[in-house]
């Protein structure tokens, strides 16, 4: 269930900036279901607060804090998450 009713299809968590934050609208109807559910699972969940922490020296992959832990995504899978920019 969506937090917003329609996601700016130009915040997707890929184009945050380390020391960014967004909170999470959707997960992309384009992501394979079973990678939707797995980013679900990690805490990828509409409403939750993901803060950009460190690109890797190339880009890719990066390193987002979700809930209390760390997850490393390639820009790949996070471009399929929209986000709502917070200061």
């Amino acid at each position: 269930m969506p937090v917003d009713s329609a996601p700016d299809p130009d915040a997707r968590l890929a184009d945050l900036r380390p020391g960014m934050s967004g909170q999470v609208i959707d997960i992309d109807e384009s992501v394979e279901p079973s990678t939707a559910r797995r980013l679900f699972d990690l805490g990828f969940a509409p409403g939750a607060e993901v803060t950009v922490l460190r690109k890797s020296p190339l880009g890719d992959p990066v390193v987002f804090q979700v809930v209390e832990y760390e997850v490393a995504l390639r820009k790949a899978q996070a471009a399929g998450i929209h986000v709502r920019r917070i200061a």
